[in-house]
């Protein structure tokens, strides 16, 4: 299990690190909401354990960049304050769970541990086809073993497609599913976004066209299918 641990006192943040290593709980630390900002961007954690009163960005502010990412990541949030209001406001936030401080690490680690438990229940399966490896819960995409980087509408869509089997979506179901409710239903999004998609994802074109129709994945890898 690898964790985040947001905490902006150095001795506690150190503390908890290493009491977590000693019961094979990998914790990287970040003691400002920059930083931890940064790191959510590059690694995938499996729980992230938010202090709420940190410089720069808040836990809240983290909390909540965290659930609009749709990472699914659990969080753990950690506060002075033990008011119901205070732990109510911050399971509005998206919080899996509330530790109030001091706190004994015994605790920290049992309840880190309910959470990987309930999250790997949770986590949706991992589609593979036509040479694509999409992992929903990590939000990785591979194209033969290769790393694809991909916007989070570009990975919406491919969600979408992968998720037919091979089957046809058309542009209407992917604009209802990848986009929120105001998107224009005449906009050219859809067809901008499966273009950049392809180039995304390289040669040959994984992703064809049914001319008339919709998408869909082209699990033969016809390359004579068109682009737009």
């Amino acid at each position: 299990m690898r964790v985040l641990v947001v905490e902006d006192e150095p001795l506690m943040a150190q503390a908890i690190r290493d009491g977590l290593r000693l019961e094979a709980i990998a914790a990287d630390i970040a003691l400002d909401g920059d930083t931890a900002l940064e790191m959510l961007d590059v690694h995938a954690y499996d729980i992230a354990v938010l202090d709420r009163d940190v410089p720069g960005p808040s836990g809240d502010q983290i909390a909540q960049h965290i659930v609009a990412s749709g990472s699914g990541t659990p969080i753990l949030m950690l506060t002075a304050a033990d008011r119901l209001d205070d732990k109510a406001s911050g399971f509005e936030l998206g919080a899996d769970d509330y530790l109030t401080k001091p706190f004994e690490l015994r605790e920290l680690v049992m309840r880190l541990r309910a959470l990987d438990r309930r999250r790997t229940r949770s986590r949706p399966p991992v589609y593979e086809i036509a040479g694509l490896r999409l992992d929903p819960f990590r939000r990785e995409v591979f194209r033969d073993g290769r790393y694809v980087a991909l916007t989070r509408k570009q990975f919406a869509v491919l969600e979408v497609l992968v998720e037919a089997e091979g089957g046809v979506v058309s542009a209407e179901d992917l604009l209802e599913r990848a986009w929120d409710e105001n998107a224009d239903p005449f906009t050219n999004a859809v067809r901008i976004t499966v273009s950049a998609l392809r180039k995304r994802l390289g040669e040959p074109w994984v992703i064809a066209t049914v001319p008339g129709v919709g998408y869909r994945i082209d699990t033969g890898i016809d390359t004579s299918d068109g682009r737009g």
